[in-house]
């Protein structure tokens, strides 16, 4: 069972824990890390995005952040995010090589597999733009199904207009767009 930190409204940990189930069941506020992987198109910038796997309790079988996942009590969020990259894409980075994008907060309420989820998150964001192989990372499939890369504008666009292919928080994408284009 993962345990989380349970966060006040600027993410900063209270002394109490939860557990992950708990968190999401009641909405109880808690820490994510987020890594978005980037390189330039010929257009402009790329994303790497997942799609996640069909067995995930939140938005499965859509398009995701490239890494992403709870900070389990205790953690710090960088840490998070290197351990995310490595379980989820088998991408071992440096800490110098994730730069910090902003932060930004998550909250819904949906059902997913006849069971209601509610999510309320601190979310840190992390920006990867080292070279990446597709054929080089070692998914970890419980969570990832496949990877593509994106044109990021594009991404943008669509999750203005519809939702069913790609479930980015648009919060996430525009701390990212914030980033790419200082």
């Amino acid at each position: 069972m993962e345990f989380l930190d349970i966060v006040d409204e600027d993410g900063a940990p209270t002394g109490e824990t939860v557990s992950r189930e708990v968190a999401h069941a009641e909405g109880i506020r808690h820490r994510t890390a987020h890594v978005w992987i980037i390189r330039r198109g010929k257009t402009g910038y790329e994303i790497l995005l997942q799609k996640r796997s069909r067995e995930k309790d939140s938005f499965p079988g859509m398009y995701d952040t490239s890494s992403a996942g709870h900070i389990s009590a205790g953690c710090e969020p960088k840490s998070s995010a290197l351990r995310e990259l490595r379980e989820e894409l088998g991408i071992c980075a440096a800490p110098e090589q994730l730069r910090y994008a902003g932060r930004f907060r998550i909250q819904y309420e949906k059902m997913f597999h006849g069971k209601m989820f509610k999510d309320n998150e601190v979310t840190d964001v992390y920006v990867y733009e080292e070279p990446v192989a597709l054929s080089s990372l070692k998914l970890q499939e419980s969570e990832v199904e496949e990877v593509r890369w994106f044109d990021l504008d594009s991404v943008w666009r669509e999750i203005q207009m519809r939702r069913d292919r790609i479930c980015v928080p648009r919060e996430g994408l525009e701390v990212l767009k914030k980033y790419v284009e200082e």
